[in-house]
């Protein structure tokens, strides 16, 4: 029996029970939580349901609890049922019931996780969109490690998601960028407020070797060359980057399309059109704060060119025109001031902020050295690049590492630690433990033993395998939280709470048999269970973005 059977059964037996007590049986919730205790004494999982229907219910939780738990104690696979404290149900299942998790693990495979609980909608996932002016630094590498996994997420658990990546080729950041090129392959001096790092001098020479007359064009003319080469070069190594880490985007939006397809221009007659738009001091403001906004925004400068929220506005409104349900940004943490200007936005649109848009912020990364900020090179000046990220840590270890962390919270990531091969590297001790799995079935088919079509569930009756049986129970669960709170850590975290009760089953129940003995029953039930883990193991790294070796 896995949790969410459980819970099924717990909601079953609420509905008997408030039918018995002469109440409402709508009273019920959509579904009952079950978890697990965090003492083993409490049961193998715990409800609060009768607590929760209590107040709405009018009756003590305690007098609720026992009508329910006399319901659930008639439930198939459940050995006892405990009232505890103020009207805890604390589930017990027997044996074979508990170990039909293993089966339903291995029949399920990969789709062991997966549900359609976020079926229905289509969602946009905007993350990284940095103008190709540079390399992805370690701020958007985190942003493509976590917003990656988030989609996967999202997919699993049934929504229909695009990602993309949203840029700019032009506008002043782009003319910095073209000017240091254009300086440095003159061997000039750059302005104070360009772009350094070795990587100019790279893309100018590459620009020159493509185009060595550009040094004899005007000036302008010349700035230009380096400004379409330099972007195309820039955002060419972006993506081969992005590429070598594992992430990929649907959709690549070019800033420029809003301009040229006249989309601005609409979004101001939208909002205009609603009432949100006045004139003041030469300019054109969006009354933003009609819906919470701490200000005012300009959509039209005094000079009569664009203001920045105009673009935003308009990619908002692009984005619900093709048919998303819910536009969801992840910006870094100098973009904490957008979220309330972003759902006034989604507002004046006509639109749900709590529904439409979705704005998550991001904090920061720093790589240290016993606790000194690390400086790889001067590729990019002061910062640290995906690629010397991939270099420094592999792909596996600093996808896992980035996603390991709630996004508001900073990382602080120690190289030493993410590339030692020990079990205080989370990584390596997850990935360890597939690989020890895999080393098992390797070693159990060099034997000619096998886990047959079937076990014996009754079997598993070891604590041990009574933990891994409840741990590997949990999983979609996990996934499902993961996906519903935007929150991939929470994978990452129970892979490494499933790698410990796996070292620990591993250490104390004896799988293969000895030389000189014959696999039994009890053999094979023991291999249903490790190949369950290895699976989950997949599953859930997969989610990560990362790998799940069979040897290390």
């Amino acid at each position: 029996m896995t949790p969410d059977q459980l819970a099924a059964a717990v909601l079953d037996a609420a509905r008997a029970a408030l039918t018995d007590l002469g109440l409402d049986p709508r009273l019920l919730p959509a579904t009952a939580a079950v978890e697990r205790p965090k003492s083993p004494e409490h049961g193998d999982y715990a409800s609060a349901i009768a607590m929760q229907l209590a107040r709405p219910a009018g009756v003590a939780p305690r007098q609720l609890a026992q009508a329910v738990s006399q319901r659930l104690r008639g439930t198939p696979g459940v050995a006892g049922v405990d009232v505890a404290g103020p009207g805890f149900l604390n589930v017990r299942l027997d044996t074979t019931a508990i170990a039909q998790t293993a089966r339903t693990v291995v029949s399920q495979g990969a789709s062991y996780g997966t549900s359609t609980a976020l079926a229905g909608g289509r969602i946009n996932l905007e993350y990284v969109s940095a103008n190709p002016t540079g390399p992805i630094h370690i701020g958007g590498v985190r942003w493509a490690a976590v917003g990656d996994a988030l989609a996967r997420l999202l997919r699993a658990t049934g929504a229909d998601v695009t990602t993309e990546y949203y840029f700019n080729d032009a506008g002043a950041q782009i003319d910095r960028f073209a000017k240091s090129l254009l300086a440095t392959a003159k061997r000039e001096p750059v302005a104070e407020d360009g772009y350094a790092g070795d990587y100019i001098g790279e893309i100018a020479a590459a620009v020159v070797g493509e185009r060595p007359d550009v040094l004899q064009l005007p000036r302008d003319q010349a700035q230009e060359v380096f400004r379409v080469e330099g972007v195309r070069l820039m955002f060419a190594d972006v993506k081969e980057t992005l590429t070598e880490f594992g992430v990929s985007f649907d959709v690549y939006f070019n800033e420029r399309t809003l301009h040229t397809h006249g989309d601005l221009d609409a979004a101001l007659a939208r909002l205009a059109e609603a009432g949100h738009v006045y004139e003041a001091e030469g300019a054109t403001w969006v009354r933003t704060t009609t819906f919470g906004d701490d200000k005012d925004r300009v959509i039209v400068k005094s000079n009569g060119q664009w203001g920045y929220f105009a673009g935003d506005c308009a990619y908002y409104l692009d984005k619900r025109r093709r048919g998303f349900d819910r536009v969801v940004m992840i910006l870094g943490a100098d973009h904490h001031g957008y979220v309330g200007r972003l759902r006034a936005m989604a507002a004046c649109f006509g639109d749900d902020p709590d529904t439409n848009i979705e704005v998550l912020i991001g904090q920061l990364v720093n790589l240290t050295r016993n606790d000194t900020r690390v400086r790889l090179s001067k590729r990019a000046g002061a910062l640290v690049t995906l690629r010397e990220i991939i270099d420094l840590l592999g792909v596996d270890a600093a996808r896992y590492a980035l996603a390991r962390y709630s996004i508001d919270s900073p990382i602080d990531l120690d190289p030493d630690l993410w590339t030692r091969r020990s079990a205080d590297n989370p990584i390596f001790y997850v990935q360890y433990a597939h690989a020890r799995i895999a080393s098992l079935l390797r070693n159990a088919e060099a034997m000619a033993v096998t886990r047959g079509d079937d076990y014996d569930a009754s079997l598993l009756t070891d604590p041990r395998e009574r933990d891994l049986l409840r741990c590997l129970g949990q999983y979609p669960e996990i996934v499902k939280l993961a996906a519903e709170l935007r929150e991939p850590h929470r994978v990452a975290r129970y892979l490494e709470e499933l790698a410990s009760t796996y070292h620990k089953f591993y250490d104390a129940c004896r799988i293969l048999p000895r030389e000189g003995e014959a696999a039994d029953d009890l053999t094979r039930a023991r291999l249903w269970l490790a190949e369950a883990a290895r699976i989950v193991f997949v599953n859930g790294l997969g989610l990560l973005g990362v790998s799940a070796p069979e040897r290390m």
